[in-house]
Parts: structure tokens; C-alpha cells; sequence
């Protein structure tokens, strides 16, 4: 069975709603951002600013490769994962379904403002509108969009994902 990939900004809930979705679907869950913690042995921001975005986009994209390798999985992105075209060939070339998480930007701030540590790419709402504004066409590229007011509850959520990929094609 494909995997499903939640893609989207920092802040959509990719990490709590994956974990929801892989439950109900008794799937195995990933959160990317976990493993490449796992695997430098520190938080992502440190990972910034000891060895550079560049090491880190490096690792993110061989660890995304091992994770395409599996089998009936849900696998959260890092939100700026799939705004590397590369990294979108490997998952839509395994057969992998791809889900934006689009949650309204006034949502995403608020989130962000409340609860920014570790993310390496907030610095600030203006900035974060710029970053979000660059990064919206490529989540545009996932193979199915779950539009989300942010008041859902993961497991609400989950269930709109769920019925959102029952039957979508993927690897497209």
C-alpha cells in the first residue's frame, strides 16, 4: 500500500495529525523532522546554526528516501521538504500520495507566535508571510489538498484526510 506524505507550512499540524491519521489507518507513522533530530543527535535548530540549511536539506533528502522505501506509511514532511522538486520526485515516483495541509495563514501565525521554538525558519510573522507566500506553489504539487479552518481537532482532521485519499491515484 502507497505511503501518505502530509506536506505544508510549519504550523499545519503535520506531525499531530499524522500521528491521528496513521492510528486510524494502522499505519506506520514518521515524522521526518524526528529522524534527522534522531540522526544529528540535536534539535533542527541547532542543526541551522552548527551546520548550515544546506546539511541539514542534504539529510532530509536521503532520509525521505529511506522512508520511500517503505510500505503503508504516514510520513510528516518538514514544511520546507517539498519545495525541493527532487524531493517530490521521490515520493510521487514510489507511489507516494502527497497531502497539503492548507490552513489559513492568519491561523498559521497565530500558532507560529505561540509556539516557535525549534523552527529554524521563524524569525518573525513578515518574514514567515514571505517564506509562506514562496512555499505555497509547491504544496500546490501534492497530489490531493485538504483545505482545514485550524479549529479542527487532529482526529477531525484525520478523518478528512482519510476520506480525501480513499480511492485518489497516486504518484502523480
Amino acid at each position: 500500500m502507497h505511503n501518505i506524505y502530509l506536506v505544508g507550512f510549519m504550523g499545519a499540524g503535520k506531525s499531530s495529525i499524522g500521528r491521528e491519521l496513521a492510528r486510524r489507518m494502522k499505519r506506520t507513522f514518521i515524522d521526518l523532522d524526528g529522524c534527522l533530530e534522531d540522526s544529528f543527535g540535536m534539535p533542527i535548530d541547532e542543526v541551522f546554526r552548527s551546520r548550515g540549511e544546506g546539511a541539514f536539506r542534504q539529510a532530509e533528502r536521503a532520509t525521505l528516501e529511506r522512508t520511500a522505501g517503505l510500505d503503508n506509511a504516514v510520513i510528516a514532511t518538514g514544511g520546507g521538504a517539498f519545495c525541493h522538486p527532487a524531493n517530490r520526485d521521490i515520493i510521487h515516483s514510489r507511489g507516494g500520495c502527497s497531502v497539503f495541509l492548507k490552513v489559513p495563514w492568519s491561523v498559521l501565525v497565530e500558532r507560529l507566535q505561540a509556539d516557535h521554538h525549534g523552527r529554524p525558519k521563524f524569525t518573525g510573522p513578515v518574514a514567515a508571510k514571505h517564506l509562506y507566500d514562496s512555499r505555497r506553489p509547491h504544496y500546490e504539487h501534492a497530489t490531493c489538498t485538504v483545505v482545514l479552518t485550524g479549529s479542527e481537532s487532529p482526529r477531525e482532521a484525520a478523518e478528512l484526510i482519510a476520506d480525501s485519499v480513499a480511492g485518489t491515484p497516486c504518484g502523480t
